[in-house]
């Protein structure tokens, strides 16, 4: 099979990437290699892409998807199979200071990906959603058919948009769209704005780390792993018109278009600050918290119902946080710019 990768040079891009090459399928990865974190750091993932798969099919394209014409040009030349699209503009606080770069990246380059997947028959667009998108929603564990329709960022909001977008254009072209939910990822090769290497960084370097809401919240800690195997699971099996979709009683995840929503986490949300004891036991030294009140946008917990993807794929997440977080500080300390 030939995928293209968006997002190839980002941290669930470059892993994905790596899974596709080393069961033999062929890929070109395009990113913009925008400057939202260092670029260097994306390179690096590119560069261990290279270091771990030198004989693979894999080419590498320096591509912004808010280019129509760039892309519709890739598209037509490659004549892909299927596309993973990860490339988005990310981070929930990020989107109160700087909200057009995710109209560009997240409204329009999604846009942009539907049409190029409509005119180029595309067999499946697997493509990022977010568990943000379930925003002020206060019953757990967030399932897919609950209501998401009260972001509280404006990511939130464009990752709603992106999965409504992709039915209409299941439910017109017949393009099988399936949107993974991602529910806090982390790993080796993680970005640097997320709470693991900002946490990582500031213990080694005896500084305080800002706990938000004075650590009051539970997330979904989702090792990286596991992320990649729910995603070429749900590639590899297309989502079918569900012909017996009730229409009275319409479900948000599948329609009677070949179209459906998985959350894609651990199932066991973890108390903040106990990932942060379990980060101070694998760099063996304390944490110094600067406690916070909660932040505009951000929500106190996250709980993924992972049932529906685990009956859609058989895949179930397996890495427990201790093992997570000791292959993440591993990896850091090792990455750790010399």
């Amino acid at each position: 099979m030939k995928v293209l990768v968006t997002g190839a040079a980002g941290f669930i891009g470059m892993h994905t990437t790596l899974a596709l090459l080393a069961r033999g399928d062929a890929v070109v990865g395009i990113d913009n290699l925008n400057d939202y974190y260092d670029p260097q750091l994306k390179r690096d993932r590119l560069a261990e892409i290279a270091r771990q798969a030198p004989e693979a099919p894999f080419q590498f394209l320096a591509l912004d998807i808010a280019d129509q014409g760039a892309l519709l040009g890739l598209m037509a030349s490659e004549q892909f199979d299927a596309v993973v699209h990860l490339a988005a503009q990310a981070g929930v606080r990020y989107s109160l200071t700087h909200p057009q770069t995710y109209v560009q990246s997240n409204l329009v380059g999604f846009v942009n990906m539907l049409e190029a997947c409509r005119h180029h028959q595309i067999k499946h667009l697997v493509y990022a959603s977010s568990s943000s998108v379930y925003g002020g929603n206060v019953k757990m564990p967030f399932v897919e058919t609950d209501s998401v329709d009260h972001p509280v960022s404006l990511y939130a909001a464009t990752k709603k948009s992106n999965e409504l977008m992709a039915h209409s254009y299941s439910h017109l072209f017949g393009l099988p769209t399936t949107g993974l939910r991602f529910f806090t990822v982390y790993g080796p090769w993680g970005r640097p704005d997320m709470a693991p290497m900002l946490f990582a960084s500031a213990i080694l370097a005896g500084k305080p780390i800002t706990v938000f809401n004075h650590g009051q919240m539970q997330r979904d800690f989702t090792f990286i792993d596991d992320i990649v195997a729910g995603v070429l699971a749900t590639l590899d099996r297309p989502p079918l018109a569900d012909a017996g979709f009730d229409r009275q009683h319409p479900s948000p995840a599948m329609s009677w278009a070949p179209y459906r929503i998985f959350n894609i986490g651990h199932s066991e949300p973890v108390q903040l600050l106990q990932f942060i004891e379990t980060l101070e036991q694998a760099l063996g030294q304390p944490a110094i918290k600067d406690l916070h009140p909660m932040a505009p946008g951000d929500v106190v917990a996250t709980y993924a119902d992972t049932r529906a993807l685990s009956d859609w794929t058989g895949v179930h997440p397996s890495t427990s946080l201790p093992e997570g977080v000791a292959k993440f500080v591993n990896w850091y300390l090792a990455y750790l710019p010399k």
